[in-house]
């Protein structure tokens, strides 16, 4: 089986897709958004593992699932990257980061198989909040808003078609009706099968996956640092009561403070800042760096 093909059909249990086995097994321990699961294991892991020869080790997870792992103790990765730069920021600053780095960013939309009524009403030029109001139940999928910053993120963008284009009941309809993935790794899964029609997915998951995307207008793609205040205008409360605000697509990166190999986090850091073209290889779009926090000098440097 395709390591593609593994990290998007298989079951809860393989959120763990690495090279050197799950966190705990030496080298580098990476827990990451689930969204960097392809770039990461296929792509700057083992890249970092030939040039450095540090072993590379990662788990993938919603951002705000894996950030609860961190703060239960389940987890204890030596490097966390979070698809939401502002809950990182807001979750794991002092205790348990006290620096990131802003490294790629993203595109919301939708990821659609070929030949689905979805996919042609898309293609075919049609209203994308027309296309996914009509669709049926089950037939679109969204990553859990409660563990995922993609789930919450397609909930905003819902929220602002809903106040942009007068569409009364649109988000409702839509919550009612949507599969919700709790497991963002696998959330093309029944797209690639054909078991769903679509998905409300990032730009580099489709380019991973090789499945047609259809990307939403700047307005409600989170993609424009520009237009941060617009999105700002959106919010979603998770379970456990965090309020997540409309923000630009920004994944950053830190080493955690009870690193049990600080010295090879520093090293995965320093070399994914310094190779960032294998990220837009990858799908992702490319920043500034921008540094938040203490930054060690063996990192800004």
């Amino acid at each position: 089986m395709e390591r593609r093909e593994f990290l998007s059909t298989a079951g809860a249990a393989a959120t763990c897709t690495t090279l050197t086995g799950c966190l705990g097994r030496g080298g580098v321990r990476v827990l990451s958004a689930g969204s960097l699961a392809v770039t990461l294991d296929e792509g700057v892991g083992p890249a970092f593992e030939d040039e450095v020869g540090t072993p590379y080790s990662g788990e993938y997870y919603g951002t705000n699932a894996a950030i609860r792992m961190i703060e239960s103790g389940q987890k204890n990765p030596d490097v966390v990257v979070s698809a939401d730069a502002e809950l990182l920021r807001d979750r794991l600053y002092d205790d348990y980061v006290v620096w990131d780095a802003v490294f790629a960013s993203n595109s919301v939309g939708i990821a659609y198989g070929d030949g689905t009524e979805i996919g042609d009403r898309l293609e075919a030029g049609d209203a994308w909040y027309e296309v996914l109001r009509d669709a049926d139940e089950g037939d679109v999928a969204i990553s859990d808003p409660d563990l995922d910053p993609l789930g919450y993120r397609a909930v905003h963008a819902f929220k602002i078609a809903e106040e942009k284009h007068g569409l009364d009941g649109f988000v409702d309809g839509m919550l009612a009706k949507v599969y919700q993935e709790p497991e963002e790794p696998q959330l093309l899964a029944g797209v690639r099968s054909g078991n769903r029609a679509a998905a409300v997915a990032y730009k580099n998951m489709a380019v991973d996956h090789g499945i047609p995307f259809h990307e939403l207008p700047d307005d409600l793609n989170f993609s424009d640092p520009d237009r941060a205040d617009e999105y700002a205008g959106v919010s979603y409360t998770t379970d456990e009561g965090y309020v997540a605000r409309g923000t630009p697509v920004l994944y950053n990166i830190s080493v955690t403070e009870s690193a049990d190999n600080a010295d090879a986090g520093y090293e995965f850091v320093s070399y994914l800042l310094e190779n960032r073209n294998m990220l837009a290889e990858m799908g992702l779009t490319l920043p500034d760096v921008e540094f938040h926090g203490d930054v060690p000098e063996v990192v800004r440097g």
